[in-house]
């Protein structure tokens, strides 16, 4: 991949992640957001490592994170302290680990060490604490269960793959 089209990813992963959020927040559908922010900010705003957003990468995980939103969240919360529910987990680190998990389900494409490292790079942009560490941990474990054969492992008995 060239660094523009690593630089054009990321940004679409980093406005991902913004209108997951917003999706959050106001309840209004994937399409709705989406399209405001093809319309309206992609390529308007500063955007991690200077790059524009490569559109059609956005509106994969936009779209796609509804469309396997009980299998991303019950993904999450199989690797959450066993006293914490998703409901708990800081608004923007949810829509992190949404548009991530999404990626480790359904882009193959993507390695996952790669996902991981974008992610978390994601979660620096937003936090300064101890975030991205969980951000790190909790996508590692995610990895390693849904991507195991990428880590030379056997995937957990309750563990689908496709």
């Amino acid at each position: 991949m060239t660094a523009g089209a690593y630089d054009s990813r990321r940004a679409a992963r980093l406005n991902a992640v913004q209108a997951i959020y917003q999706m959050e927040l106001t309840g209004e559908d994937a399409e709705t957001v989406a399209l405001e922010f093809v319309e309206h900010r992609l390529g308007r705003e500063p955007e991690i490592g200077g790059g524009e957003a490569d559109v059609e990468f956005f509106g994969t995980i936009v779209r796609g994170v509804p469309h396997h939103q009980v299998e991303i969240d019950r993904s999450i919360a199989k690797v959450l302290a066993a006293d914490w529910r998703l409901e708990r987990v800081d608004s923007i680190l949810r829509a992190i680990l949404r548009a991530a998990t999404f990626e480790l389900i359904a882009r193959r494409d993507v390695p996952a060490k790669a996902v991981i490292d974008e992610y978390v790079e994601i979660a620096h942009a937003f936090f300064s604490g101890d975030e991205p560490a969980f951000v790190n941990a909790a996508l590692d474990k995610l990895a390693h269960r849904k991507r195991a054969a990428e880590f030379g492992e056997t995937p957990p008995d309750d563990e689908l793959q496709f």
